[in-house]
């Protein structure tokens, strides 16, 4: 009797980097023989299914044990030979993976794969031209119809997932490369530093444009992801059309809120360059967003005494003992301080500087009012606290004399900065006392005009605070 020739089939190999032919290659590697590079622990457990089909086309169907595969039994003889023949080793589990059941691996149109590669997306790298060579870097404020805009073109052109390559337009083509090309950034940024350019939101405040940012600091290989928020799907706030770039490639579809996976993890931001619309029947633009120079110590324009006003209008106008005028006072980080707190944002998204979100809510009207308070406002009541009262910029010049110039010095060595005295402090302005005031504004992290040696309102406070 003649031996059953025994067939071996083996697919091509496939440059496919989705969940489910990772998982084949993966499996396929374990079912070869060891020749042809197989793993040695799989090699038994083949070989006794492939003398078990032939045992079974030879005894011509004469029942045999069940030999244990993976798991499960394969019984022997002729069923045990047509499943060799029909399935590959490791079929099965291809299928079970592309099925997208129990295995969590997305489904056509429905949710991600949660069992991706080790690293879910780039590190934080430049904009890319040709041949790798970074590109002009853009960056400034946008729209929301811009943003909505921009990640419709990744959408429409089904571009391919990828932590490593980089689209026509520069930006890596995963989670965060896409909302890095949304917002226009001018890199490539990735879940851990997204947060820096927004401000947090409550889910009330969403709209399109906005992002639902999930960073995992513990293992940030494991779960980090990033969507656009494209508006609610209906008044429930239940779904939302959620846009981003997952396997196999950019998409636009209805999401649950906050996602599909740690749906409590995730955190709603606000563009910090978006620019808002003007206030319904307004009948005016809102007034663009001057940049950051343009508020902070030592800024003297008409944007100051604009915020000002605004933040009167919201509430704010314990926070002035006079004005508001074109020169920055401490007043104006107090009270623009109070309206960020206001809004539920915390950290450096109230730090008392405007940026283009808290300018934008208090051109438009939009966002919370600052609450009434029964006590005095935070900026009254210095003097009680042990900080005397600021006596004007005009003190401190040179040639001037006066008793705050020496309280200013012993103050400054108390706090550590009296390294430029060589005699003194005295009550008449020296260069001396310049440098160790500009040594102070330094250790405030202040450059430039904001750290000139001449101490203003917000040097002062914080001084002798």
């Amino acid at each position: 009797m003649e031996d059953a020739p025994v067939f071996e089939e083996f697919d091509p190999e496939s440059d496919c980097d989705c969940p489910g032919c990772i998982h084949w290659r993966r499996s396929m590697a374990h079912a070869l023989p060891l020749r042809l590079g197989g793993h040695p622990g799989a090699h038994g457990t083949r070989r006794a299914l492939v003398l078990a089909a032939a045992a079974g086309t030879v005894l011509g169907g004469q029942s045999l044990p069940a030999v244990a595969v993976g798991g499960g039994a394969v019984p022997a003889g002729a069923s045990a030979g047509a499943s060799v023949a029909a399935a590959p080793a490791g079929a099965s589990v291809r299928a079970s993976t592309e099925v997208g059941g129990e295995s969590g691996v997305r489904r056509a149109d429905s949710r991600p794969a949660n069992d991706g590669p080790d690293t879910p997306q780039g590190s934080a790298s430049p904009l890319h031209g040709g041949a790798g060579v970074p590109a002009e870097s853009t960056y400034g404020p946008t729209t929301r119809a811009a943003i909505i805009e921009r990640a419709m073109t990744w959408v429409t052109a089904k571009v391919p997932y990828s932590m490593a390559k980089y689209w026509t337009d520069g930006y890596r083509q995963d989670c965060s490369g896409f909302v890095s090309m949304a917002w226009k950034l001018s890199g490539n940024e990735w879940t851990g530093t997204l947060d820096k350019y927004g401000v947090p939101i409550t889910k009330d405040q969403l709209q399109p444009g906005d992002i639902l940012l999930f960073h995992n600091p513990a293992d940030p290989t494991k779960g980090s992801h990033v969507t656009i928020f494209g508006g609610w799907t209906d008044t429930t706030h239940v779904q939302y059309v959620a846009y981003e770039q997952v396997r196999p490639h950019a998409r636009k579809q209805a999401t649950p809120y906050a996602y599909w996976e740690n749906a409590d993890r995730y955190v709603a931001y606000r563009f910090k360059g978006v620019e808002e619309a003007p206030a319904p029947g307004s009948g005016s633009a809102v007034t663009r967003y001057p940049g950051a120079g343009a508020f902070g110590p030592g800024a003297n324009n008409k944007y100051v005494t604009q915020l000002g006003k605004a933040l009167v209008a919201r509430g704010g106008k314990r926070f002035y003992r006079s004005g508001p005028g074109p020169l920055w006072t401490d007043a104006d980080r107090r009270a623009t301080q109070a309206f960020q707190l206001a809004q539920g944002w915390r950290g450096a998204a109230a730090d008392g500087l405007p940026g283009p979100t808290t300018w934008a809510y208090l051109m438009k009207g939009s966002g919370r009012n600052i609450p009434r308070t029964t006590g005095p406002g935070p900026g009254a009541g210095t003097a009680s606290q042990g900080a005397p009262a600021y006596p004007g910029r005009g003190v401190f010049r040179p040639g001037q004399s006066h008793a705050a110039i020496e309280q200013l010095g012993r103050q400054l060595i108390r706090r550590g900065f009296g390294k430029h005295y060589a005699r003194g402090p005295g009550p008449r302005w020296t260069e001396s006392d310049r440098r160790n005031v500009e040594a102070f504004q330094r250790s405030q992290g202040w450059r430039g005009t904001a750290a000139d040696g001449y101490p203003g309102p917000e040097t002062w406070r914080r001084l002798f605070r």
